[in-house]
């Protein structure tokens, strides 16, 4: 028998200040319209002090959890896609673990691959049930990229926020993920950096470095294509994707990929009006909106779409 990964319950996290572009235009040359127009964000969510990455991914767990029916004692193992965590040992995971109270040894990891993290997370974890390894894999995407941006560069600070999601995959023997692509380039690292100073003294900054343009034509053109080669392996129409759940970095990159699908934006989950780009977040919160708004319903087929540093990005088709 085939054994499938699937979706069994999410969850989200957002901390409770909200930035809007009205306020950033009192602290920088910028303009409410000037940051819409471009990237489609008008606010985002900024942790309190006391707001970790791992504190967050154990909130959003504890919903996902619960959504699922479980309880955190039924977790066979932690995966928390990350890029801006507390620490570099202990990983979220094993914080994580600590957090939801979870007894048993189970193996506990961080995922690195920036805003394509969730992606690559997820397609660990849908293997490890796919082989039966495990029975259920609780998958977190969890950022405080307010901490990694330097607050007086407009071209970048304006872009990110804070936040969580989680997903809980169980096996089943019906569809669940149905495909995974991943890619990376590793020619194009150095168009998106975030460095660590502790091993890299040297750097002269401590904060993410973006060559934006390039980025996004690389991204626009690699989504498209990955998007394309995912459904042609599977043989499924376009027409089949009730909804694409996409990585929430900028809106004209999102609605290419609609326009590749034949899509109107009305199907397409959208939160980086409110969000801002949450990096490996972006995804499973948007997924969760999606979920608990009641849009999507099971059933439903779902394409789940990432892209960052590295530069790696990916594909999920799923059914939900």
């Amino acid at each position: 028998m085939t054994i499938y990964a699937q979706i069994a319950g999410t969850g989200s996290y957002l901390p409770e200040k909200r930035l809007t572009n009205i306020d950033l235009e009192k602290t920088l040359d910028t303009s409410d319209a000037w940051i819409h127009e471009r990237t489609g964000i008008r606010a985002r969510r900024i942790a309190a002090e006391n707001e970790t990455v791992s504190t967050m991914a154990a909130k959003a767990s504890e919903k996902a959890i619960e959504a699922a029916g479980m309880q955190p004692s039924d977790i066979e193992m932690i995966i928390v896609a990350s890029c801006s965590q507390e620490s570099v040992f202990p990983s979220s995971a094993c914080t994580v673990q600590s957090l939801l109270g979870i007894k048993a040894p189970i193996p506990a990891f961080d995922v690195g691959a920036a805003c394509a993290g969730f992606i690559y997370a997820l397609s660990i974890a849908e293997q490890f049930i796919r082989t039966g390894a495990f029975k259920t894999v609780l998958v977190v995407g969890s950022e405080t990229m307010s901490r990694t941006v330097d607050w007086t560069d407009r071209k970048s600070c304006v872009l990110f926020g804070d936040g969580a999601g989680a997903v809980v995959l169980k096996a089943g023997s019906k569809p669940g993920i149905v495909g995974i692509k991943l890619h990376a380039q590793g020619a194009y690292k150095d168009l998106l950096v975030l460095r660590n100073t502790l091993t890299s003294p040297e750097q002269d900054t401590k904060f993410i470095l973006m060559k934006g343009n390039e980025v996004f034509k690389i991204a626009v053109k690699s989504l498209e294509e990955v998007v394309e080669e995912i459904l042609l392996e599977h043989e499924m129409p376009k027409e089949a994707i009730n909804w694409l759940v996409p990585h929430q970095a900028n809106l004209r990159i999102i609605a290419a990929t609609a326009k590749k699908l034949n899509m109107g934006l009305d199907r397409v989950i959208l939160t980086i009006d409110e969000h801002g780009n949450t990096s490996s977040a972006s995804i499973p919160l948007a997924l969760d909106a999606g979920i608990q708004d009641g849009r999507i319903k099971r059933g439903d087929y779902l394409l789940l779409e990432g892209f960052g540093g590295g530069l790696a990005w990916g594909a999920v088709l799923v059914q939900y």
